[in-house]
């Protein structure tokens, strides 16, 4: 099965200690094409890099004539550093790295032959849109009818399928006018002797293709190549391999194919999750067939997790089609099993993950070795509410918090600018964004003009002339109009309004991956829903005038026909109006949301080497492992994602996805759905996740949620589907559908309204000195002292984040921990 040793010497080498069976086959393969299916958790790197060394060592190749591909100048790094620990050779001579930066080395090299100036320039993705902007103002063309954006898209797709303009197949006008756009953005960076990242690729390719004596070089030169990754390659990459590896292009061009370098290619098909970038996995079966590959080796045992974590991940990807095929094992023995947790809503969720997280800090677990997973970026939300509020640490990796992402801070400004038009920050934010023609020196003109009148640059805005004038004053005019429109209604209904007419919904549906920004949008509105219920304004409540709200607040108690004696705190305020427990402040919904949302922007988020909780997205964990995750949404339509759900090919992109997730844990894992969830400001009823009916019975411990008062008849012995607490992921589902619609038959409602934490407590209100209790603003505190009675009863509470603070029983909300 593995191959032969007959160097004694090289059998004995230290290099090939503690290596598997399989492992060390990989590393000791002939030199000829070959697939190792690397499994999660098994070793991978250090294979690859074990493979290289072995080759030097055994005098097998030169460091100058092995090639080894990445992904990541992360993993090149780092495969670099092991290799100089290994063996005593120089290693920067070593053609290592990633598909751009080996094409642009190879390109600095052969400057003359690609027809580029030697200090050629790289232009980075924001580089390449400015120069289509460039371009488009050029040769004036319509930015609304060709957004730069969908242009660069455009022509970085055409470049990852080997096409120059003048190869590209077009059936319309508007696909051949793209085509010539495309032809002078060629013509632009030729003459500038720049190129962008599918430049680099593409002429690479190219000049391999076109040039027989340096195409024959790197063939003769480069004996080993090693791909990392396989199954993230884009079909222009695996055309460069192939070029390499003296495979099918020769044939094409009449000439004498010259035999290539090995190719071993290092992947796994059940890992594929970037389709939307361009990858495609059957560049993996491809590659067998195209190369006659005879060598397959399955990197089956994991080191990482315990065998109920890889038996959920076995038993789930079993179901994707057109596998090349591989099981997980390992030698840890069974571990805790995958515990799934099911919650009456979102926000119950999210409070259950903040208390299971709290419990294994206090079972010494560090609070980087937790990760929580979800499937798009606005899930984030709710879960970073509740650990703000609860004083836990957290760094959202690879991304922003809510708060800081770009597409709500724009939202955010406009909503600003309806309260506060003399918001100079938030009025430079948005006032080219979305882009409506006001450029820097207009900006400067504004500038100058409020600087010299000392007045705000809203106000500043009537008196700039021309053109620049007129489209500051069609933007302040916009911004009047929508002031007018939101006069009376409801926090939920002024965002939604002001996401539509100030154009950024449609901005973002103009973007090549704007539907993660657009949920992000409509999770704001859930934010601005679940703030309204939470700081007891009424689902309803609506906003009143700048003016009105003012005078309402400056107005004594008897001129508003109530007591003299009374505080405004002492008589019903309308819904519009809520006062602060902490100061008595009353704000209009939308002002007190802007503080929220700023308050949560604020510094929780964990510093640099600070112990923290990791939130991400599924494919934000890719490559990384922690002894504890949790993946949670796990409903149709968010996991897997609704795009999905009409989609065979989708489906198991997202079954591949839900695998990523599950192999990231080592010791415990947790998977969490919620019966009911905020989407688009309504509350949605959700089946579980199909992929639940996907794990096995033997491998789940169904915990039972804690009863919330929200969904009757489920106790501490039975789960949503009248299962016992440990059943299994199957059955159930369908009777579970069937009672949460069936209240309009007129059958008991199982679902009223999704939980909210209690408006105005009793009288009676039942603390004690010393008991825990939680705040929706302030987070956990503990209750110092107590005084007054009934309606009167106040308390002092030592909040973790917020210090001593004197709360008003009637009115704030408090829960007991």
């Amino acid at each position: 099965m593995f191959p032969e040793f007959t160097d004694t010497v090289a059998q004995d080498s230290p290099l090939l200690q503690n290596l598997n069976p399989e492992q060390l086959a990989a590393v000791t393969l002939p030199a000829t094409h070959a697939l190792i299916l690397a499994g999660a958790g098994s070793g991978k790197t250090r294979v690859l890099t074990t493979r290289i060394a072995w080759l030097l060592q055994t005098g097998q190749v030169s460091p100058g004539g092995i090639l080894a591909v990445t992904f990541t100048n992360k993993a090149a790094k780092e495969m670099l550093t092991r290799l100089s620990a290994m063996l005593p050779v120089n290693v920067r001579g070593m053609w290592i790295g990633t598909f751009h930066g080996l094409c642009n080395r190879f390109l600095r090299a052969h400057y003359k032959l690609a027809n580029l100036p030697s200090t050629f320039q790289i232009l980075d993705t924001q580089d390449m849109l400015s120069a289509i902007k460039r371009l488009c103002k050029q040769f004036n063309i319509d930015d609304e009818r060709f957004p730069p954006k969908q242009l660069m898209w455009f022509i970085a797709a055409c470049k990852e399928d080997g096409q120059r303009a003048k190869d590209v197949q077009v059936r319309d006008e508007e696909g051949r006018k793209k085509v010539e756009i495309y032809a002078l953005y060629e013509e632009q960076c030729q003459r500038e002797g720049v190129v962008d990242f599918g430049e680099l690729m593409l002429r690479s390719y190219e000049l391999l293709r076109d040039n027989l004596p340096v195409r024959e070089h790197y063939q003769r030169r480069f004996r080993h190549i090693l791909i990392d990754e396989f199954q993230d390659t884009n079909k222009l990459q695996y055309a460069w391999i192939k070029m390499l590896a003296g495979q099918g292009a020769d044939a094409a061009q009449g000439a004498q194919a010259m035999p290539g370098g090995s190719v071993v290619a290092v992947g796994d098909d059940d890992q594929s999750i970037y389709a939307f970038r361009g990858a495609r996995v059957g560049n993996m079966t491809d590659f067998v067939c195209e190369f006659n590959v005879t060598h397959q080796i399955k990197l089956e045992r994991n080191y990482r997790s315990f065998g109920n974590i890889l038996d959920s991940a076995n038993e789930l990807i079993s179901h994707n089609s057109k596998r090349l095929g591989k099981n997980l094992s390992t030698e840890a023995g069974p571990g805790e099993p995958v515990r799934v947790y099911e919650s009456t809503s979102d926000f119950a969720e999210a409070q259950w993950f903040v208390d299971e997280v709290k419990q294994l800090v206090r079972d010494g677990m560090e609070r980087k070795e937790i990760a929580l997973l979800y499937r798009s970026n606005a899930q984030s939300r709710v879960m970073e509410t509740a650990l703000f509020n609860a004083g836990v640490p957290y760094r959202v990796y690879g991304g922003l918090r809510f708060f800081e992402r770009a597409e709500i801070k724009h939202a955010l400004a406009y909503l600003r600018l309806l309260e506060n038009p003399h918001d100079d920050t938030s009025f430079m934010r948005v006032v080219n964004f979305p882009p409506r023609g006001i450029g820097g020196r207009s900006i400067e003109q504004l500038q100058d003009v409020a600087r010299a009148a000392g007045c705000s640059l809203h106000d500043g805005v009537s008196a700039v002339p021309g053109k620049a004038g007129a489209n500051l004053g069609a933007f302040v005019a916009k911004l009047d109009v929508m002031r007018e429109q939101t006069a009376g209604l409801t926090l939920r209904e002024i965002i939604e309004l002001v996401l539509q007419h100030s154009g950024l919904e449609e901005h973002y549906k103009l973007e090549k991956e704007g539907q993660d920004r657009l949920e992000n949008l409509a999770e704001l509105v859930n934010a601005a829903e679940s703030f309204v219920s939470q700081e007891g304004f009424g689902r309803d409540a609506m906003a009143l005038p700048v003016d009105e709200l003012g005078a309402r607040l400056t107005q004594s108690p008897a001129s508003q026909g109530l007591d003299p004696s009374a505080s405004l705190l002492d008589e019903p305020l309308p819904e519009a109006l809520a006062p602060d427990a902490e100061t008595g402040e009353t704000l209009s919904p939308l002002a007190a949301f802007l503080t929220h949302a700023a308050l949560e922007s604020g510094d929780n988020q964990a510093q640099a080497g600070q112990d923290a909780v990791q939130l991400m997205t599924v494919h934000s964990s890719k490559g990384l492992e922690f002894d504890c995750v949790f993946i949670t949404g796990l409903e149709d339509g968010v996991f897997p994602h609704e795009n999905s759900l009409s989609d065979h090919g989708g489906i198991e992109e997202e079954r591949r996805l839900m695998y990523v997730a599950i192999t990231r844990a080592r010791k415990r894992l947790y998977l969490s759905h919620s019966q009911t969830r905020m989407l688009h400001g309504q509350t949605r009823y959700n089946l579980r996740s199909r992929f639940f009916d996907e794990l096995p019975e033997s491998a789940l411990k169904w915990i039972t949620p804690k009863n919330q008062g929200f969904a009757p008849g489920l106790g501490r012995g039975s789960n949503a589907w009248g299962d016992a607490t440990n059943s299994g992921a199957g059955g159930g589902r369908k009777d579970w559908a069937s009672s949460v619609f069936s209240s309009k038959t007129g059958s008991a409602e199982r679902f009223a309204s999704p939980p909210v934490p209690p408006q105005k407590n009793a009288p009676s209100h039942g603390l004690k000195s010393g008991m825990e209790v939680f705040h929706a603003k302030f987070g956990e505190g503990k209750v110092m002292m107590l005084e007054g009675s009934g309606d009167d009863a106040r308390a002092q509470i030592n909040f973790t984040r917020h210090g001593v603070k004197w709360l008003a029983l009637s009115v704030a909300k408090l829960t007991v921990v």
